[in-house]
């Protein structure tokens, strides 16, 4: 009996400890990093005080229309496009974002300055509520976690507008992975043949260095109208 009872004096013990690992790895905090992430390489690119690490798109100043909020990073109009001060080249970028209803907006990335846009360079992962007012909702190739204008996903995975959801994407070399709440939403493999045919057939086809950069800025888009924010942006260098 005293053997059963010290064992189980144990397992609580173990499972008490346990249990704080646990709370100390995820911070209840947004914005913050657990020891294991960090441990594994993620760095955040948002403090969720300030615009530090932004830039406005082929400019040096931070953008006007942007600004943080309760944690987040917002916009509530259409306003200028930002970019990453840094770089990045093969990589595992992580965000948490929300729209008003009818919003629309995006994030790039490998994204160079050579162009007018970020759009004409960097590969786009859509942001969009699926029964919004625009027309990006009634094609998949144009629909929330879209790689836009070429790559669909399945219907019923983005949360309703108002509601956060969380996002991934996964690019190591050309091959490249969009993730929104835990599911897979799509795959592609930059200059595949199949790649190179919907490029040639999109709008895309239009900039000869569309999608091709091996390294570049992260972007997210802000002319579109409606309320945008985003928050927890976190990044991991392969």
């Amino acid at each position: 009996m005293k053997r059963l009872f010290v064992g189980l004096m144990l397992v609580v013990a173990g499972c008490a400890k346990q249990g704080s690992v646990r709370q100390n790895e995820s911070p209840s905090m947004p914005n913050q990093l657990s020891a294991s992430e960090r441990a594994a390489g993620w760095t955040s690119l948002f403090d969720g005080r300030s615009l530090d690490g932004w830039r406005v798109y082929r400019g040096q100043s931070q953008p006007g229309g942007w600004y943080v909020k309760d944690g987040s990073l917002r916009k509530d109009q259409g306003t200028d496009d930002i970019i990453s001060l840094k770089e990045f080249g093969d990589f595992e970028l992580a965000w948490d974002w929300k729209l008003t209803p009818g919003g629309n907006s995006g994030v790039f990335f490998r994204v160079t300055e050579e162009y007018e846009a970020p759009y004409w360079s960097g590969p786009e992962y859509q942001l969009l509520d699926d029964a919004g007012g625009t027309g990006d909702t009634k094609q998949r190739e144009t629909a929330a976690a879209s790689n836009y204008g070429l790559y669909g996903g399945p219907a019923g995975v983005v949360h309703a507008a108002n509601e956060w959801n969380s996002s991934r994407i996964v690019a190591k070399g050309p091959h490249v992975e969009y993730w929104l709440n835990g599911t897979k939403m799509l795959e592609f493999e930059i200059g595949s043949p199949e790649w190179e045919a919907k490029v040639k057939a999109s709008k895309f086809g239009r900039w000869a260095n569309y999608g091709r950069a091996k390294r570049g800025h992260l972007s997210i888009q802000g002319d579109h109208s409606g309320t945008l924010e985003v928050r927890n942006i976190k990044i991991r260098e392969l």
